[in-house]
Formats: C-alpha cells, sequence, structure tokens
C-alpha cells in the first residue's frame, strides 16, 4: 500500500472546509486539515509580526477606535488571503489528478462481451 502524495491528500480534503477554517479563526487553521504546514507556520509568524508590530507603535497609550480597526482590519486581511490562498492551492491539486488520471493508459476490458 503506497503512501498518498501531498497532492493526493490536498485533491482528497474538502476546499469548502479549508477555507471555512481559515476564514473564521484566521489563523490559518485550514492549512492543518490540509496538512499544509510551511504556509500554517508562515500564516501563525505574519499573523504575530501584527500584533507584535501593534503593540511596538502603540507603546504605552490605550488604542483609540482607528487602531483598533485598524488591527482588526489587518487580521481580517489576513484571513481573507489564506482563505483564497487554500482554495486556489485545492483547485490545482485537483486539476493536476484528474490530469494525471486522464493521462494514464485506460486498460483494455477483456471478456466473452465487449
Amino acid at each position: 500500500m503506497d503512501n498518498p502524495s501531498k497532492e493526493q491528500i490536498l485533491a482528497a480534503s474538502s476546499g469548502w472546509v479549508a477555507t471555512t477554517l481559515n476564514f473564521l479563526p484566521g489563523l490559518g487553521a485550514g492549512y492543518l486539515y490540509q496538512r499544509r504546514w510551511i504556509p500554517y507556520f508562515a500564516t501563525g509568524g505574519v499573523a504575530t509580526a501584527w500584533f507584535v508590530l501593534g503593540a511596538i507603535l502603540n507603546g504605552e497609550a490605550d488604542p483609540t477606535i482607528t487602531e483598533r480597526l485598524i488591527g482588526i482590519g489587518g487580521l481580517f486581511l489576513i484571513s481573507i488571503t489564506t482563505m483564497v490562498e487554500a482554495k486556489i492551492a485545492h483547485k490545482r491539486a485537483l486539476t493536476s489528478i484528474e490530469e494525471k488520471r486522464q493521462a494514464k493508459p485506460q486498460p483494455k476490458k477483456r471478456g466473452l462481451f465487449r
């Protein structure tokens, strides 16, 4: 029994589940569902950098409403970007698997009644 390739795992996953998991928490949980570790850790790094940047730029002062909206907007942008990327990667994997399947020659059927 062969182990499935990364492409097969990605194609077997549900695209809408991955995009929903990337959007709702906003931290790339859909990448865990698709078993894509590098994009997951990259998303976590970007979100952490966004939080640290906000803390450094704000300093000790309380954030204004505008600054809060900018912070939430940045997280929303991260989640939308990861959501779209997960959907594109899923479609690309499906297309690649389908092309490989069609390129493989079909065995001729043998039997009494062809």
